[in-house]
């Protein structure tokens, strides 16, 4: 059973940066495609981005490219989420998750283990 653990979330302001870290309680580095996804009040989760477990394949949803990045150090057991140029309309609970495919999918159902999820929100 893997242990997943979000930090970083807070407040910030519009244009700003956060960088959420996600930190493993075993060794994912190995084993597991990992994802973060966001959501918003009354609203579904959304895809963000995923990666790869040698830290390759990155692809994120269509809110995130272009100004979030994707990284993972496996030494650390962590996975990073940092997020640039944030909009008011990035607030919402951030989860990351792990799966046992090699790179994260898109998909809910795809991932295995979740964190409980660090709250972010961005004020304008």
């Amino acid at each position: 059973q893997v242990q997943l653990v979000e930090s970083g979330g807070g407040l910030v302001q519009t244009g700003g940066s956060l960088r959420l870290s996600c930190t493993a309680s075993e060794s994912v580095g190995s084993y597991y495609g990992m994802g973060w996804f966001r959501q918003q009040p009354e609203k579904e989760r959304e895809f963000v981005g995923a990666i790869g477990w040698r830290g390759d394949g990155e692809h994120y949803g269509d809110s995130a490219r272009g100004r979030f990045i994707i990284s993972r150090d496996n030494a650390k057991n962590t996975v990073y989420l940092q997020m640039n140029n944030l909009e008011p309309g990035d607030t919402a609970v951030y989860y990351c998750a792990a799966t046992l495919m090699a790179i994260g999918p898109r998909f809910l159902n795809g991932y295995q283990y979740w964190g409980q999820g660090t709250q972010v929100t961005v004020s304008s």
